[in-house]
Order: structure tokens, then sequence, then C-alpha cells
């Protein structure tokens, strides 16, 4: 542990750091008790900790953080995400390959959603992705009942209020018309609950497919359903602004859970605005001459 202040940092957000729990869970236990600090139960997250201190959980040491890590997982339609569900329906966690480490979700797919979701190890780099100030557009896939036009999407395009709630304008496109069905591509900067069933159903668009292709500068590309894909360390370097000459060796891999219907390609982040300057910098090897 190292502290973000001289006077450390608070006791949920270092047990994120270590993979332990979200900062959310990590409070939660920290209410019930399961968390001591230099021998003494604590009951709320209101304490900061350094790595002088000695904190248990469930007796047992805190472990030492793992490197930051991100994978994409295809999500099939039918699992909830969250470690548990209360109902008895299969999980997300539940579905992930045996050899991954305990993760968290970057945001959620409901239900009946499918496609892209973000999975990391580290409590901290799953916050900076959910908020809405790093300004990573989300795509979507939809597919609608109806015949949708341009005067019965512009609400949308405009920012809605449905409920009480503000949602923040949408990027829109009618890709095509399929019998009594439209396919439409989504964009969203927010991400709050089901905001896309509830904007479309607010202009009298019912939602019967619902696939996340994308979720910033990371695509759903051709991942095979139900499998992992880790992003390459200099690649999330990359994407979140800091240097990639601190990369360590560590190879991305493929992984599936369960059986698929075809193998796992490798979906690729877009390249970062200073890769692609120095890809066009760099002089080309003149033609071997015979």
């Amino acid at each position: 542990m190292t502290d973000d202040t001289p006077s450390g940092a608070r006791i949920a957000k270092v047990l994120a750091r270590a993979g332990v729990a979200s900062r959310r869970e990590a409070e939660a236990m920290i209410v019930a008790g399961r968390i001591s600090v230099n021998g003494r139960k604590i009951d709320s997250p209101a304490l900061n900790v350094t790595e002088r201190d000695r904190i248990l959980v469930d007796g047992k040491p805190l472990p030492q953080p793992e490197p930051a890590q991100l994978w994409l997982y295809h999500k099939p339609l039918g699992l909830v995400t969250t470690t548990r569900d209360e109902e008895g329906r299969s999980t997300v966690f539940e579905n992930l390959p045996d050899d991954l480490p305990r993760v968290m979700s970057v945001g959620r797919l409901d239900l009946n959603s499918e496609g892209l979701l973000l999975l990391t190890n580290d409590g901290a780099l799953k916050r900076k992705l959910e908020l809405p100030s790093t300004g990573w557009l989300r795509k979507y896939r939809v597919r609608v009942n109806g015949a949708p036009d341009d005067t019965i999407l512009a609400p949308l395009r405009n920012g809605v209020v449905v409920d009480g709630e503000r949602f923040q304008p949408m990027i829109v496109n009618i890709d095509r018309q399929q019998g009594a069905n439209a396919w439409l591509t989504i964009g969203i900067r927010e991400g709050r609950n089901r905001e896309i069933r509830r904007a479309l159903g607010h202009v009298g668009l019912s939602v019967n497919r619902l696939i996340r292709i994308s979720y910033g500068p990371f695509q759903l590309g051709t991942l095979a359903r139900g499998a992992v894909e880790e992003v390459k360390p200099r690649v999330l370097r990359e994407q979140l602004g800091q240097d990639p000459a601190q990369e360590q060796p560590q190879a991305g891999r493929a992984r599936k859970a369960g059986r698929s219907d075809k193998p796992a390609a490798r979906p690729r982040a877009k390249p970062s605005r200073s890769a692609e300057m120095r890809k066009q910098q760099r002089p080309r090897r003149p033609d071997k001459k015979t």
C-alpha cells in the first residue's frame, strides 16, 4: 500500500485497491465488523490508514495490491451483473473462467442486455472508468419494434426527462428497417440505470434487443460470446494517458468460459492520438535492392 496523502487513504479505498471488494462493498464489510485495523474491529469507513497500519479482512492479512488490469468480456443474455443474486439467477461472475482473478465490473449490463462488459481487478480503475468526467462514449446496437424516423428520435438527440431524471443528448442513427423491427446505433456518455430502454420507451419505442459494442476505445469486435480478453498493459496505459514507457512485459491472453460456436478473436482498442502521430512520423525504410 502507498499513501495517497500524508494522512493516508480511506480504508474502503485501500480495500478496493487490494482487490478485496468494490468501495461500496468494502464499506458494507466494515459496517458488518469484518475488518480490523491494528487489532481493533472498525465499524465505520470514516478512517484513513497508511502502509504502517495492520489491516485484517475476516482475520486474514490484507493482500498486497496486484497491478491494475482490465479485461473485455462478451456478456451473454440471461446473466445478472452482481456477485450474488437474491432470486437465484445466474451471475456474470459465476460464469467467468476459473483462472481469472477476483474482478469487478465497470458499470453493468442488465439481465436482458448483452455485449461488451469491462472487468478489472482494481477498484480505483473501476471508479475512474465509470465517472462521466472520463467522457468515454458507450455505443450500443439496439433493435426496436416499430418504424422510427428522425422526428420520433429528435427528443433523444436533444435530451429528455424521464420520471424526473434528465438524460443527456444521445447520438442516435437509424441503421436499417427489418420487417416490423428497426436497428439503431446509439451512443451515450453517462450510462444511467436502463437509460436507453427508458429513453426509447419515452418516445414510444420498445427495445427487444440491446448489445453494447464499445466502451470508449475498447471494442467488442468479434470476441466470442462468453469469452474474456485481457487488454494489454501498454494499450491500457496509452488510453488512460499514462506513460507507456512504464509498461511491464505481460502479454494479453484470451480465455473462454464454457463452450462457444466460434473461436475468440482479439478485439483491438482504437489507437491513441499520440500513437497515430508516432506511426505517421516514423521514417520508411528504403526498398532493398536486388
